[in-house]
């Protein structure tokens, strides 16, 4: 059985994706955005901020800040507004006092969390050869160091 956060259509998607063979000429436009999105949105702090309105929905500012460990309130807000500046989430600002906000995915932002799907499947099936590498490496800074 599966841990990975993602419904069985967006594995399969993902898969799709990564079966999917790269284009001999890209548009530049497109290498610009992907080069854009990647700087912009796969950030730590944006992926768990995704990954959280995930799981739990629509939520308030000190809801998400509960659910990401070790944020900063100001990096929470400028990944929050990061977010809704890419069409991610919307922030919705509920006219009582005091000021009641909450942040939900949109769709767009939904997609790029099954996007991601696919780096889990990646990350799952290569675990125990990272591991291995990574101790590899440790060992040899290890016996450098004397």
């Amino acid at each position: 059985m599966s841990t990975l956060p993602f419904d069985q259509s967006a594995i399969a998607r993902a898969c799709e994706i990564a079966e999917t063979p790269s284009p001999v000429e890209v548009d530049p436009r497109l290498e610009r955005l992907v080069n854009e999105l990647i700087g912009h949105v796969a950030d730590k702090w944006t992926m768990l901020v995704l990954e959280v309105l995930d799981e739990h929905g629509e939520l308030r500012f000190t809801q998400i800040a509960r659910h990401v460990p070790d944020i900063s309130q100001k990096m929470l807000t400028q990944t929050l507004r990061l977010m809704e500046r890419e069409g991610l989430l919307v922030r919705t600002v509920h006219p009582v006092v005091p000021p009641k906000v909450e942040y939900r995915l949109t769709d767009l932002g939904q997609s790029l969390g099954n996007a991601f799907c696919g780096v889990w499947l990646w990350a799952e099936a290569n675990m125990a050869r990272i591991e291995q590498a990574r101790a590899e490496f440790d060992r040899r800074q290890q016996a450098a160091k004397g």
